[in-house]
């Protein structure tokens, strides 16, 4: 890919931008000249965005919004449009985790979950989308989990919300196909970010995540290692290129052969 395609992305939006994996995106997309309107509902975690970018020479314009509020979302996609341009790329980075058995979750704790990775997705997509739609043209990248693919123990409501999250995804991209809008789904697998290291109680943990339990009917990690935020960043990106251009309606799975092809 030339480095003109490369850039060809020109305005994105980056929903959960102050979280792990959405610093890794803004982040790269920023080193490509992309303009980054940066989303999250933490704006003190937007200003530390903005200040770690700008120490690398790396610019972006955030925008503190809740994804769970849908007239708000409206509101923000055409704020970045009038002040920053026609967007171009949607990340759906915004998630939440909360483990527990299922039969002892309240209404409230399921609702948090579904209302973030499910509701959000589903806020910023058609906004985004409609728009894209007029267009003719766009890219929709959300970011789900392996977990959404495979039972875990204790993550029912988290992997049914990504799992929801990614077919509503590919149902999208089904619908804008002719529209020459893209919509694909990346799975991530353990990545070193606060959500997981929340679920840590010592760092031995780490151990205990690349090697798997035959207690809880998780394999491990067949790669032997934690994914770094930065590895995710570049499966979004590669799906959101040009040497994508044909793909569409796909879940990439990036978790080190965690859940063995599934």
């Amino acid at each position: 890919m030339t480095e003109q395609n490369e850039r060809a992305c020109r305005v994105a939006l980056v929903t959960g931008a102050a979280g792990g994996i959405g610093t890794a995106v803004a982040r790269a997309l920023a080193a490509r000249g992309t303009v980054v309107a940066a989303v999250d509902k933490n704006p003190d975690r937007l200003t530390e965005l903005v200040d770690k970018l700008a120490t690398d020479g790396l610019k972006t314009v955030v925008f503190p919004a809740d994804v769970t509020d849908s007239g708000l979302m409206d509101e923000i996609v055409e704020r970045i449009e009038t002040e920053l341009g026609t967007i171009d790329l949607l990340v759906n980075a915004a998630g939440v985790m909360h483990t527990g058995a299922a039969t002892a979750m309240s209404d409230r704790e399921w609702r948090a979950i579904f209302s973030v990775n499910l509701d959000g997705v589903f806020h910023c997509s058609r906004a985004v989308a409609a728009r894209m739609k007029e267009r003719g043209g766009g890219v929709i990248v959300t970011v789900a989990s392996n977990a959404g693919r495979i039972p875990r123990i204790q993550m029912a409501a988290y992997g049914a919300s990504k799992a929801a999250a990614s077919l509503f995804t590919k149902s999208l991209g089904l619908e804008l196909a002719e529209h020459g809008i893209r919509c694909n789904v990346v799975s991530p697998g353990s990545t070193d970010t606060d959500m997981l290291r929340s679920l840590w109680s010592a760092e031995s943990d780490r151990k205990l995540t690349i090697d798997g339990s035959t207690a809880a009917y998780r394999t491990g990690i067949p790669l032997r290692r934690i994914a770094e935020p930065g590895d995710i960043a570049d499966a979004v990106l590669f799906l959101a290129s040009d040497r994508a251009r044909h793909i569409t309606m796909q879940d990439l799975c990036v978790d080190g052969g965690a859940i063995l092809g599934v």
